[in-house]
């Protein structure tokens, strides 16, 4: 079972996004801010992680810069959740190694399923 971990400080999408996610098949682990979020990371390896940029403590891309120096944990694929569809935040992710984006106002879980299902090679 793929290991997804969701790194997301909002409870209504955290509820909609695991919910979805456990119901078709992934194993889902949650972390509230992206200190959490890392120390997850480093602990259960994900097949693929979900990241908020603007967070408590610690946002997506400073999680991901800090995933940069660790090779057990570097290439594993991130798609962004952010707020915002801003080109200059798209741009940074981007730069930062993120396989997608998603805009919260935007997506349905089914999109989310979708675009993980490309990620890691679910059938």
């Amino acid at each position: 079972m793929e290991k997804i971990l969701l790194i997301e400080d909002e409870e209504l999408i955290i509820r909609l996004l695991s919910k979805k996610l456990a119901a078709i098949g992934y194993d889902v682990s949650l972390a509230m801010n992206g200190e959490e979020g890392l120390e997850k990371i480093k602990q259960i390896v994900p097949d693929l992680i979900l990241l908020d940029i603007v967070m408590p403590r610690m946002g997506g891309f400073e999680v991901m810069a800090e995933m940069k120096k660790d090779e057990n944990i570097a290439d594993i694929p991130v798609i962004i959740i952010s707020n915002s569809g801003q080109p200059l935040e798209l741009e940074k992710a981007k730069e930062l190694g993120a396989a997608d984006w998603l805009v919260k106002t935007e997506f349905d879980p089914k999109e989310v399923a979708e675009k993980i299902q490309k990620y890691i090679n679910k059938n």
